[in-house]
């Protein structure tokens, strides 16, 4: 896994779709890009009676023949995810009907993709993240064109198009040690895109893609 392909848009389309026939690859997967010391509250089979639910888009689309997808730089602000880059995406609202409808909200308020212009394939591995204690659904879609981004400025920084093919480049796959107290310390696999920093739940869920995506090889 993680060998450099340069696929074009069509060619990773193809094995998503494949590899989201199969079962899907999980915890393993989420797991080859986790933080440690790893945070087994994440796949505890019993979750907090007040764990909040939310879903994420991860949507690809052609862009110069490629398959790309958005990644969202939230604003700096109190709270355990300032600043941090992320799918669009956020909780579920009471007139949502499922994740799906609460992705495409989010991903329409966020980034200004028009819920018409997904055509969704599934949903990947749900994964607990107990800092925020959201249980966080990914939504996977597809666009036949380049969304018309228009980012909400009050939770997105910025907008970065990312390429699904840095995601296998090794130079773009590092590691680093990230202190948050004198006691508290996480090695961390992180995926650098757009010289962003692309780590925690955000880079276990593209583990997951990556793995699916292999998977739709088969």
């Amino acid at each position: 896994m993680w060998v450099y392909a340069d696929m074009d848009y069509l060619s990773v389309l193809s094995l998503l779709v494949k590899g989201m026939k199969h079962p899907l690859p999980g915890k393993e997967a989420q797991l080859s890009m986790s933080p440690t010391p790893v945070d087994h509250r994440r796949f505890e089979a019993s979750l907090p009676t007040d764990h909040r639910k939310g879903a994420v888009l991860i949507l690809l689309y052609p862009k110069d023949g490629q398959a790309f997808f958005p990644l969202i730089k939230r604003p700096e602000y109190p709270g355990v995810h300032s600043g941090q880059i992320a799918f669009p995406g956020g909780k579920m609202e009471e007139e949502d009907e499922d994740e799906v409808d609460t992705a495409l909200r989010e991903a329409w308020e966020e980034v200004g993709v028009r819920p018409e212009q997904v055509n969704i394939i599934g949903k990947m591995s749900d994964l607990f993240i107990p800092a925020s204690n959201f249980l966080v659904s990914p939504i996977v879609g597809f666009s036949e064109q380049i969304p018309d981004f228009v980012p909400e400025k009050s939770e997105v920084a910025r907008i970065i198009q990312a390429a699904v093919s840095t995601l296998y480049e090794p130079h773009f796959r590092k590691q680093k040690v990230l202190e948050f107290s004198q006691s508290f310390r996480l090695d961390t696999p992180y995926f650098e895109v757009d010289k962003e920093m692309v780590w925690g739940a955000t880079a276990m869920i593209l583990g997951e893609l990556l793995q699916i995506l292999e998977n739709g090889k088969n």
